[in-house]
């Protein structure tokens, strides 16, 4: 795709792009897109301040004013897959705060927990994120409704109170966490099993050393449908259903395909068949048919059991059969959310799980901990789920550790309704400002440390500027990830599950390199050691 888009830019487009590549920022020069300036340019950002007079939006230091020569430079440097590094790098070049425009893209990028307190605080009623044009655009071709990740505005906030009663409210969570556990254990006999056949040792000691990501993502996918619509599907017997593993392959393609759809108008992409977006459309129409089926096998089982009065009282029938009781929301508009709720909530949740158990792996004294506190609020817990992860803060403390060093989204993004100052500088009312959490997350000036990893930095109770915003792996306020709630208490039982039964080891304790789909994954998934305890 990325040869083709050249090819369509045309030699003279990138002769252009070389010939014109030097452009003097505020902080130092981008030179044919790389950013030179190091700590020095940092430093004249601040100087720049000491007059006090708030600077223009134009002098905001940036990476290149011609959009459209940045995007050639992104395909040719394979620079969407590095995002979070280039953001990294540039902040480092350029001060904490810069703006970027690629392609049709443009937003101001900040990284201090200061700066992200104040934008938020000019988020509005109706706080507006990006819209994924591309997610958008096979909406209105397929003619399907958006759901409320596509949605702004009144319409958005109306659907948002409605599926916030069924998966954010405490009552939900009581709801849901048992069926959870229930996946979570599982998920550890089989893991059981398959130590014990597969691997060495004796006395029911066995260890064994492989890639657990395709079990986890079978893990997400189980656990979600059986909290989304209220069945088990059987994805941890010895041969679960090809329909299931299309439908994560259909999710991989559609978060692999998305970035460079961001970047160029998607009704372009149409016109012209480029194959990226043939790619992409047919990935949801799949994500789509997978939801309809579940769907409707659902709603047939509900009415049916209605009709036959057979519904026990207080008998959960997932989040699905929720909606489909209280009757606020439109057969179309559950059928949006739900499909939206189901494509968001695997990846989502098994990569952050091969992040967590590779470093539980390497970092022996911190898991050992954790094990600790997990078996003692275990047992006080008398096999209650809830109880058992409130005893545990250090595990809630590790997830949190986890998505500050690896964030599933690399980015919070807002519109401000009202013009604020970040840095000096004026941003005007409307302008995408986004809060990028990978180099804020590894920030000398955000954490102390920041590269080792140390769930305990999570439990102290911290005062400052801007405190409360240095993590935002689950966005933050009305407009943070719906299924916040499902996905924080899923990693945190598997997690809890896996260190009552096993003590964890990686065979190299390098650091993991990483590539960005739509969210930050591994590189080349971790191989983690399963020691039985």
């Amino acid at each position: 795709a990325s040869a083709g888009f050249a090819g369509m830019s045309g030699s003279r487009f990138v002769a252009f792009a070389q010939q014109k590549g030097l452009c003097m920022t505020a902080a130092g020069a981008v030179v044919d897109g790389n950013v030179e300036g190091g700590k020095g340019a940092l430093k004249d950002v601040r100087k720049r301040d000491v007059d006090g007079r708030v600077r223009s939006f134009e002098e905001i230091p940036h990476t290149g004013r011609n959009g459209w020569i940045n995007l050639v430079k992104f395909w040719r440097e394979n620079r969407f897959q590095q995002l979070h590094k280039h953001m990294e790098q540039t902040f480092n070049a350029l001060g904490p705060i810069y703006r970027e425009t690629v392609g049709t893209l443009s937003s101001v990028n900040i990284l201090l927990p200061s700066d992200i307190s104040e934008l938020f605080k000019s988020e509005g009623l109706h706080p507006r994120r990006m819209t994924l044009q591309p997610w958008a655009t096979h909406r209105e071709i397929r003619n399907h409704r958006k759901g409320l990740f596509l949605k702004n505005g009144e319409e958005w906030r109306s659907d948002r109170l409605q599926l916030n009663k069924e998966v954010m409210l405490s009552e939900a969570m009581k709801r849901f966490l048992p069926l959870l556990d229930d996946v979570a254990k599982d998920f550890c006999r089989m893991l059981q099993g398959k130590v014990e056949r597969d691997g060495r040792g004796k006395e029911s000691k066995s260890t064994l050393t492989f890639d657990p990501s395709p079990d986890l993502f079978r893990f997400a996918l189980e656990a979600s449908c059986h909290v989304i619509y209220g069945e088990r599907i059987g994805l941890f017997s010895s041969s679960p259903s090809l329909e299931s593993q299309k439908f994560i392959w259909a999710v991989e393609r559609m978060l692999t395909t998305t970035p460079p759809l961001l970047y160029i108008p998607p009704r372009l992409l149409v016109q012209v068949g480029a194959s990226l977006w043939t790619q992409h459309a047919t990935a949801w129409d799949h994500i789509f048919s997978h939801a309809e089926a579940r769907i409707q096998k659902a709603y047939q089982r509900l009415t049916s059991s209605q009709g036959r009065g057979s519904v026990t009282k207080g008998q959960y029938n997932g989040v699905l059969g929720q909606l489909m009781e209280k009757g606020q929301l439109s057969l179309d508009l559950i059928k949006a959310n739900i499909t939206e709720l189901m494509a968001g909530g695997v990846d989502t949740t098994a990569v952050p799980l091969q992040f967590a158990l590779f470093e539980l792996g390497r970092n022996p004294e911190v898991q050992d901990m954790v094990r600790q506190q997990v078996r003692t609020s275990w047992a006080q817990a008398g096999g209650d789920p809830r109880k058992a992860l409130q005893g545990a803060p250090l595990l809630k403390a590790t997830v949190k550790e986890v998505l500050r060093l690896y964030p599933v989204g690399i980015t919070v993004q807002r519109y401000p309704v009202t013009d604020i100052v970040l840095q000096n500088y004026h941003i005007p009312a409307g302008t995408m400002v986004q809060a990028c959490l990978y180099p804020m997350g590894r920030s000398t000036q955000v954490f102390e440390d920041p590269l080792r990893f140390d769930p305990g930095r999570w439990l102290g109770s911290r005062r400052g500027d801007g405190a409360g915003f240095r993590s935002l792996s689950f966005g933050f306020g009305a407009r943070q990830c719906v299924g916040r709630r499902i996905a924080e208490n899923e990693m945190q039982l598997l997690l809890m599950h896996i260190l009552l039964n096993f003590r964890l080891s990686v065979p190299s304790s390098d650091d993991l390199k990483t590539n960005l789909t739509l969210i930050l994954q591994p590189e080349t998934p971790p191989k983690i050691t399963f020691s039985q305890l």
